[in-house]
């Protein structure tokens, strides 16, 4: 293989910087989900509204207000929560004689892998936000899993109806950009179900995107591994939670001529749960 020069490594700029942010858009399963918002502090702070109606502040009915008699005060609260911004990076050097010399491709593999680390990263910390914070919770009776030895008591679709309506129940639209997220196995154990794959409801997706497989009761199936077995949740994308960006995710090459090519890849940012009614969280008594 004839050796590059200098100035030809330099072109690797061009190329590798957009492949590393195009393996990480695919990469990327559930920060799609997330409202997007910049920011430019540290810490960033939001207000949860109470979910709970409003009743007297002595708990007198809002029904049935005698004549002459004063109103029932009814008194909305929030709670402040703060989010820090974390950065999460990545970098990794490639020899010059690896680059120029292996028999395989250790750019783009080790591109991929970069792009993967920061985005897996993300994903993780989002998904604990949506355990800690779903403000709804479905518990699958023992013996009744979507593995359950007993194949008649498997009923993931009548599930996640029971979810959808716990999450409607609470006034908010789960049909309308509604996300089913799921482990892999959790997925298979879906699909493979006849009360699934016979309803009308399911259809398998044409491209599978940022771990979308999918639909069924109206939501958008999302596969990633960030959530763990016997698990799943229901989440109202672009209401349930918000992306605070302080800095979207950024590539950086660094070529040393002759010895070694670094790619760095990082961003900042930090999940906030804005709306916890509009998650449920679907766990059998083995989570």
């Amino acid at each position: 293989m004839a050796a590059e020069t200098a100035g030809q490594l330099t072109l690797r700029k061009e190329f590798i910087d957009p492949l590393v942010k195009g393996f990480a858009l695919k990469e990327y399963k559930l920060k799609p989900l997330c409202l997007i918002e910049t920011s430019n502090a540290w810490q960033e702070s939001f207000y949860k509204e109470t979910a709970a109606e409003l009743v007297g502040g002595t708990e007198e009915a809002v029904r049935g207000v005698p004549r002459l008699a004063a109103f029932p005060t009814g008194e909305v609260s929030w709670t402040k929560t703060m989010a820090y911004n974390e950065k999460f990076g990545m970098e990794a050097s490639i020899s010059w004689e690896d680059i120029h010399l292996n028999a395989i491709s250790v750019i783009t593999r080790t591109t991929l892998r970069i792009a993967r680390a920061v985005t897996n990263a993300v994903d993780i910390l989002i998904e604990a936000a949506i355990a800690d914070n779903a403000g709804n919770n479905l518990v699958i009776s023992n013996g009744y899993e979507w593995d359950s030895a007993t194949i008649a008591n498997r009923d993931p679709v009548k599930d996640i109806l029971t979810a959808i309506q716990t999450i409607r129940a609470d006034n908010y639209d789960p049909l309308t950009n509604g996300y089913l997220v799921v482990n892999g196995t959790d997925y298979t154990n879906i699909i493979s179900n006849t009360k699934c794959v016979n309803s009308p409801t399911f259809k398998s997706a044409d491209v599978v995107t940022n771990g979308r497989v999918g639909q069924i009761c109206g939501l958008t199936i999302v596969v990633t591994e960030s959530v763990t077995v016997s698990g799943a949740y229901v989440v109202i994308g672009k209401e349930a939670m918000t992306w605070k960006e302080a800095k979207p995710l950024n590539t950086i090459v660094i070529d040393d001529p002759g010895i070694k090519t670094t790619i760095r890849a990082f961003e900042v940012g930090c999940v906030q749960i804005t709306n916890p009614d509009a998650i449920c969280k679907i766990r059998n008594t083995r989570a």
